[in-house]
């Protein structure tokens, strides 16, 4: 077994504390990585402060980067040394049919999460990476791409490939209109991403402060959601709606401004969706929903960020601030997305 440093819950309502625990020995088709950057995820704080005593202790992280220490024997995709990226799955059963397309995130047996799942070996709850190493199987860890930070590279392997995902399905390019709901830690590389991949870009934001920023990232225009003449005014004017808002909230003014066979796809992910059915059978519009990626997506996500130089707007804590950066994420207090340095970092 490996000691491992890191930063844990470890008492339902309490606050993050130093912890030291021990990870696996690599198995043959293992990578152990140093972990040197981790994003925060909205997933983080809610796995905190959703917590209960049968859930404890959670390690949280599950965006992060770092340099390969050790491989093991069955290793052909990485070297000691190597710069490597790891997302939110570390694990699928690997023959259903998701499995088999690469698109493990929708695996019928549900995949392994980096913290917060369980092991198809030995069956031990998984525990994430604000910690200074994680241990994980080679098919899911992927080379980090030369010319990529680090600490903005972090939050691609979840943010990042979840907004890819559907920009990619539904065919967002040159001559689609994208829309993006909200422009936090999802929502500022949805707009990265589609922009650099030619759509014209809509941001809706319920702050006219962010007009900016989200043209910074590359919006084309921006809509106030709380000013009903704008919305109103953007009715049928879009092909493609990434909704990233966290918390529920009325659909129906976003599926008014879809066009005909427009669709709406929601990533944030709230118990349920409530939608006014006569605006979707009127225009033929799609309500979906997605999640993150499978190794497909995020291998080609990481090359198309590589090629037009995309990553994640970011302040950058050390470690043992993590708690600060929870509580702020929880206030909406961050640009984009916090990421962790952890101590020795020199990716």
């Amino acid at each position: 077994m490996r000691d491992v440093d890191g930063w844990a819950l470890t008492e339902p309502g309490g606050t993050m504390r130093p912890w030291r625990f021990t990870r696996r020995d690599p198995r043959p088709d293992d990578v152990v990585v140093r972990v040197t950057h981790c994003g925060v995820c909205h997933t983080d704080l809610h796995a905190v402060q959703g917590a209960r005593a049968g859930d404890l202790p959670v390690v949280p992280g599950h965006e992060f980067v770092g340099v390969v220490e050790a491989v093991g024997p069955d290793v052909t995709r990485f070297a000691v040394g190597d710069r490597v990226a790891v997302g939110n799955i570390v694990d699928a059963c690997g023959r259903c049919r998701s499995c088999r397309e690469r698109e493990e995130s929708y695996c019928l047996e549900f995949p392994t999460l980096t913290y917060g799942g369980v092991d198809r070996v030995d069956g031990s709850r998984t525990l994430g990476a604000y910690s200074t190493e994680y241990v994980v199987r080679e098919a899911f860890a992927y080379p980090l791409p030369d010319g990529l930070d680090p600490a903005g590279a972090a939050p691609l392997m979840c943010a990042g490939t979840t907004v890819w995902q559907p920009l990619r399905r539904y065919g967002a390019g040159p001559g689609v209109r994208v829309g993006v709901v909200g422009l936090g830690g999802l929502g500022h590389l949805a707009v990265k991403f589609a922009a650099a991949l030619g759509a014209r870009v809509t941001v809706f934001t319920t702050s006219a402060a962010k007009a900016d920023d989200a043209r910074a990232a590359g919006a084309h225009e921006v809509v106030v959601s709380r000013d009903a003449a704008a919305m109103a005014a953007a009715a049928r004017s879009l092909d493609l709606v990434l909704d990233t808002a966290p918390a529920a909230h009325d659909l129906g003014p976003y599926v008014e401004v879809l066009d005909m066979d427009g669709t709406l796809c929601m990533l944030g992910i709230p118990a349920s969706y409530e939608v006014p059915a006569l605006p979707l059978l009127v225009g033929r519009r799609r309500l979906t929903a997605s999640g993150s990626g499978g190794t497909r997506d995020t291998a080609e996500m990481l090359a198309f960020a590589a090629e037009h130089g995309v990553v994640a707007d970011v302040e950058v804590l050390p470690l043992e601030r993590v708690q600060e950066a929870l509580d702020r994420l929880d206030r909406g207090d961050v640009r984009g997305r916090f990421v962790l340095a952890v101590p020795g970092a020199t990716a």
